[in-house]
């Protein structure tokens, strides 16, 4: 282009600026004056924070009372004061000694039904078992010496019991009524936390007349092994796992035994995949750390592997049903009519598998019989069904399980909300919900600072219950951790978050075959009931998900007087800063820098990940 072409487009161009710049114009209104707020000091607007005089690091004693002395609480006496800071723990256990439902439960032939190199710490192995399916006396031997090893005893009142539990809104403190031989006392506590497992309060049949019965009537969780049942005529109610372990044992003995099975129930062979010897002796396992280790992990690898099996429609469950049959009639001999009064119509898994080493073997004798009529009454020396058939007998053994409803045995009472009614089916005020209301299996909403452990939802299927627990206990560990180093006075899952957890866990159940019409504790003890026995997931899963907290899904209140959530910060230092000024030494402010920073082996996975 030109230049001269140049010079008149730009002079066409600035006429027309001109213009639009001249066109109306006005002169410009002043800047309006701040506002008022806009004007004010920082001070005025918010009020100062008055700063609490410790290090960050100098953290308040949380009192903890944990409920219960079974394998959860002896877990949580053994790492909870390694995980929390300062922590004043507390362990109330009803029973003169640690083990739960290994310490009650002493009947003829108790024992574990997982092998008893996976039943058993991860952090503290015992390789010398008598058995590859231990004795209850030898489970709890076990436990005791783990808890003495951690010296986890001097947190343990023996003897003592909760009779109630109450959150006091003004102290932000649970405040239990405890009696300790006789003497009834008050503790408070920061923070409850429940470890009573499934199966602490047995539950005897409920049939008429049984308060007539005038032989000796006792549950399997309440033997007494001062009884002596040879060549007596014995009943035993119920087919659990107690019910398939004593039959074969009273069967060596009775004159005569009947076996009271309502259900049916399928009979397993191993949990593990692999079938161990089950009787008297140990297949010895390897010595060798390593060798032992690959042992080990083959076990308890199967355990976690089994999910599949309760999965509706999987080819899995039908190869389980295909083969738990076979199972059954191959130690049935040629037994067909016990084999069809004991053949479910439900799948495998819908209760809980009970291996039942002898039984099928006991049930064949000639000194046993197997009744599957309905029980009408007791009498004052028998039974009688609703046949109108009766039998007499010198003992009437009731292995009828425990209280699965999950409902607390004692009143925990929090913003008018009582647990042990509100959780129990027909019980609660109409508004309640009459089951397990749980988050995550391990806190309840409206209940502040409450936490429990093997609660309802809480065990996923798979996998080990001493694993489960101590993946729970950590979980627990976080939430105190939380509380007690971030100036924070209560937490509490949220409503809306514990009703997103219950949706979630009414959608995945019906997909599974613990959905199907079968009685278990999976479900209350209600056929087709609700499920809240079992976390909605594999045993893998319930720990991914619980892996970390999810601290959007609570509410807070904080301990600060002017509530601010940062008020925990403290006064700017740490306590090696303090330590520094005052002339102290070799405080390792460094402790990120290793051998490893030098060599080039530092695991980046895990750098920096404990916040230094």
């Amino acid at each position: 282009m030109a230049p001269h072409a140049i010079a008149t487009d730009q002079a066409v161009l600035s006429a027309q600026v001109d213009s639009i710049l001249t066109l109306d114009s006005k002169p410009a209104k002043a800047a309006p004056e701040p506002s008022v707020a806009n004007r004010l000091p920082l001070r005025t607007l918010f009020p100062p924070l008055v700063i609490e005089e410790h290090p960050i690091d100098e953290v308040p004693r949380l009192k903890v009372v944990v409920v219960g002395a079974g394998i959860a609480g002896v877990n949580a006496g053994i790492l909870l004061p390694r995980k929390v800071p300062d922590i004043d723990l507390v362990i109330l256990e009803r029973h003169a000694d640690l083990g739960g439902t290994w310490h009650t439960n002493v009947y003829p032939g108790v024992k574990c039904d997982i092998p008893s190199d996976v039943y058993q710490s991860t952090f503290a192995p015992e390789t010398n078992w008598s058995e590859n399916y231990s004795p209850g006396a030898e489970i709890q031997a076990y436990w005791k010496k783990v808890a003495q090893k951690y010296d986890t005893e001097k947190y343990i009142r023996y003897g003592t019991s909760v009779t109630r539990a109450d959150w006091s809104d003004e102290k932000s403190k649970w405040v239990l009524q405890i009696v300790t031989n006789g003497l009834e006392t008050v503790e408070e506590a920061d923070f409850l936390i429940t470890a009573t497992g499934h199966f602490s309060d047995p539950r005897l049949p409920d049939y008429p007349g049984r308060d007539e019965y005038e032989g000796h009537l006792v549950h399997t969780s309440l033997w007494d092994p001062a009884y002596e049942p040879a060549g007596k005529r014995i009943a035993v109610i119920g087919n659990g796992a107690s019910g398939l372990q004593i039959v074969p044992q009273l069967q060596k003995v009775a004159s005569h035994l009947d076996h009271y099975a309502r259900s049916k129930t399928w009979i397993a062979g191993s949990f593990t995949g692999e079938e161990l010897h089950r009787g008297p002796g140990r297949t010895p396992p390897p010595q060798d750390p390593e060798a032992y280790l690959k042992h080990r992990k083959k076990l308890e690898e199967a355990s976690f592997s089994r999910f599949s099996t309760i999965i509706k429609g999987g080819a899995t469950n039908a190869k389980s049903k295909e083969a738990f049959t076979k199972l059954m009639s191959n130690r049935l001999g040629d037994r067909t009519d016990l084999l069809e009064k004991l053949t479910p119509d439900f799948s495998p898994n819908c209760r809980r598998l009970t291996p039942g080493p002898g039984y099928l073997e006991a049930i064949t004798q000639p000194n046993v019989g197997h009744i599957s009529t309905p029980i009408s009454h007791f009498t004052k020396t028998g039974i009688s069904l609703q046949d109108g058939t009766t039998h007499d007998y010198d003992a009437i053994v009731c292995s009828t399980g425990a209280d699965t409803t999950f409902a607390p045995h004692f009143p925990i009472v929090a913003n008018g909300v009582n647990l042990q009614t509100a959780w129990r089916p027909g019980q609660g005020p109409e508004h309640q919900p009459g089951f397990p209301d749980t988050y995550l299996g391990i806190g309840a909403p409206q209940f502040p600072n409450f936490l429990q452990i093997l609660g309802p939802n809480s065990t996923g299927l798979g996998g080990t219950i001493p694993h489960a627990i101590e993946t729970q206990v950590t979980y627990a560990a976080k939430i105190l951790r939380k509380v007690s180093t971030q100036g924070i006075r209560t937490i509490t899952p949220s409503a809306q978050a514990t009703n997103d957890f219950r949706a979630y866990c009414e959608s995945f159940f019906p997909r599974t075959v613990m959905s199907e019409t079968c009685s278990s504790w999976y479900n209350g003890g209600i056929a087709g009931g609700r499920i809240h026995g079992i976390w909605p997931g594999s045993g893998t899963h319930a720990v991914l998900a619980r892996r970390d907290p999810r601290w959007e899904d609570f509410d807070y209140t904080y301990r600060n007087e002017q509530g601010n959530r940062f008020a925990w910060l403290g006064n700017g230092w740490t306590k090696k800063d303090v330590k520094a000024a005052e002339g102290q030494e070799d405080l390792n402010f460094t402790p990120y820098l290793k051998v490893e920073s030098v060599t080039g082996g530092i695991d980046l996975k895990a750098l920096h990940e404990d916040g230094i």
